[in-house]
């Protein structure tokens, strides 16, 4: 693996060197006091049982951030201890999606890698006489603990003499005992405030096979009992967690107390997660929307799942620095997802090809467009600029002739006030070619239009007119005879309330059953069929859009033009 501070990320991009946060001041302040002996050690470390999302997104450039800043190194640990749920193919997809959000590991580990030394550590707790086997159920261990302002009650197993839960812990890992029969648990405090420090559960016996170890081992070891324990081993010196790990605090630093660790022990410190308006980012939550068929999939582009903003079309530039941008707080807020979008549409406007694409096609004839000597009409070639955010970016010859595709939009054959597009009698300008005036509109019997035929202006190429008039309209277009056929998925909102849930109890019931339009039938500019998978391009007046990666000629809009976050902000 490449070590951190070789990556080619720019500080803009992984988190700018010059922010303060109270997770930078503390890590400034440990380097100052020579807290640890070791260099800055940072970890990302997800359990492999389901896929990354914009939340994890915050943790990952956070934790890599810290140690790039301060000259050190970020690990990337797979929480694998409930063999129920975990796969190799959460694992592969993780790796891929930090990668593509421009991160690569010191090292890549597996708690299942400790397994061993947290069982011989485990069996040192049990002869110290500091955890004990207890052969009550889950649901009679819940009760004794009590709650807050109510008192715990103590295991009748809980002072068995440390040989006799030895015999048991060998015989639960051996597999003598049936899964649910018995548990080790630490032995700490059954009155304390904090319910974590209530002998919590330290193993359990699964009888399931583990994607990695397989079926050698009996016994899983906790969350708790494994995470700062990692942590150890790997010499993380800072194991930054979100806000609902606070009270677990007390019991990783516990833990780390009775173990005969060979440098400091690392600390963890909390910060609040990331929340999006409009948007769930629960990983049970997630789940149910796949299984249930809300959504075609973790990558279907109306989640928060890593894969799925990359397949929508998301540049991970832009993720990392609205990721540092919202900054750390100790306080969990939610953000309004215009300000992603934002970041998104920024980041696309310097670097996105323009294009253009009619979504949903009215054809347009120039009636008095000339013919060639052959009696067909003359195809001209105008020029248009690839992108003019970037000169460098070059132009493209785009066929014009009699025969166009426009937006069945940018015409009404009764324009309400304030309408500057095409209507009959009204002059427009066709992006980059001609002024046109509307003659008529060939309708069907509904009177929706068929067609609509109009006049060019030929002293008008570019779309400036010699005499200096003026019109309120530019309109686009796309070559009939050079079309491309196409199709486009528009995305709006997949919740409809702010806060899914906030009101009605359950988020799926502020689901929009129209977040999804399949639009099939688009018109393409002919350079559009060379677009290369997953390459986001500016279909102009319309937004960005990204070439599907395995559907050719399928594009996901990925965000509008209007910067709505801007919108949002002169409302307040």
């Amino acid at each position: 693996m490449t070590d951190l501070t070789q990556n080619s990320l720019t500080p803009s991009e992984a988190g700018d060197p010059e922010r303060s946060d109270f997770v930078r001041e503390l890590v400034s302040e440990d380097l100052d006091n020579g807290r640890f002996s070791r260099g800055i050690q940072t970890r990302f470390p997800p359990e492999p049982n389901g896929y990354l999302h914009i939340g994890h997104a915050k943790a990952i450039v956070l934790n890599f951030s810290i140690a790039r800043e301060n000259g050190g190194v970020c690990v990337l640990r797979f929480d694998d201890t409930n063999p129920a749920t975990e796969d190799q193919r959460y694992v592969d997809a993780i790796v891929e999606d930090i990668e593509w959000l421009g991160y690569t590991p010191n090292s890549i580990n597996y708690s299942s890698d400790y397994f061993p030394q947290l069982y011989e550590w485990a069996e040192m707790l049990i002869s110290k006489g500091l955890a004990y086997v207890d052969d009550q159920s889950a649901e009679e261990i819940a009760e004794q603990r009590g709650g807050f302002g109510r008192p715990g009650i103590e295991s009748p197993y809980r002072d068995r003499k440390p040989g006799e839960n030895l015999k048991l812990f060998r015989e639960m890992k051996d597999g003598v005992h049936p899964e649910g029969s018995c548990v080790l648990r630490a032995k700490i405090d059954m009155q304390h405030e904090n319910m974590q420090l209530r002998d919590p559960v330290m193993y359990r016996i699964r009888d399931q096979h583990h994607y990695r170890t397989r079926d050698t081992w009996k016994i899983y070891p906790s969350y708790d009992w494994a995470h700062g324990q990692g942590d150890a081993l790997e010499g993380v010196t800072h194991s930054l967690c979100s806000l609902e790990f606070s009270d677990n605090r007390a019991l990783y630093e516990w833990y780390l107390r009775q173990l005969p660790l060979e440098g400091e022990a690392p600390y963890q410190t909390e910060f609040a997660r990331l929340e999006l308006t409009y948007t769930v980012t629960s990983k049970r939550r997630l789940k149910e929307l796949v299984d249930d068929g809300h959504v075609a999939g973790w990558d279907d582009p109306r989640l928060p799942t890593l894969r799925a903003l990359r397949r929508r079309g998301y540049p991970a530039s832009a993720i990392r620095e609205f990721c540092a941008f919202v900054g750390v707080s100790r306080t969990n807020s939610r953000h309004d997802i215009e300000l992603l979008e934002s970041f998104v549409r920024t980041e696309l406007n310097r670097t996105a090809q323009r294009r253009m694409a009619v979504l949903r096609p009215l054809k347009l004839v120039i009636t008095n467009w000339p013919d060639d000597e052959n009696g067909k009409p003359v195809v001209e070639h105008r020029t248009l600029a690839n992108n003019p955010e970037n000169h460098d970016d070059g132009t493209r010859k785009v066929p014009f002739s009699r025969d166009l595709w426009i937006e069945q939009d940018d015409f009404r054959m009764e324009p309400p006030p304030k309408y500057f597009r095409l209507s009959p009698g009204t002059e427009v300008r066709l992006r980059g070619g001609y002024l046109v005036t509307c003659t008529e509109a060939i309708c069907d019997e509904a009177g929706n239009p068929l067609e609509v035929h109009c006049t060019y202006d030929p002293a008008t190429a570019g779309g400036s007119a010699p005499d200096g008039r003026k019109v309120k309209s530019t309109i686009h277009w796309v070559d009939a005879s050079n079309a491309v056929d196409g199709s486009v998925a528009l995305y709006e909102r997949l919740f409809k309330e702010k806060v899914p849930g906030e009101t009605t109890g359950d988020p799926l019931d502020d689901l929009d059953p129209n977040s999804l339009e399949i639009l099939q039938g688009c018109k393409f500019e002919q350079s559009l069929s060379g677009v290369a998978p997953s390459e986001v391009v500016q279909f102009e007046r319309l937004g960005y859009f990204a070439a599907d990666s395995e559907a050719h000629g399928h594009f996901h809009r990925t965000v509008g033009l209007r910067d709505e976050w801007a919108r949002l902000q002169k409302q307040k």
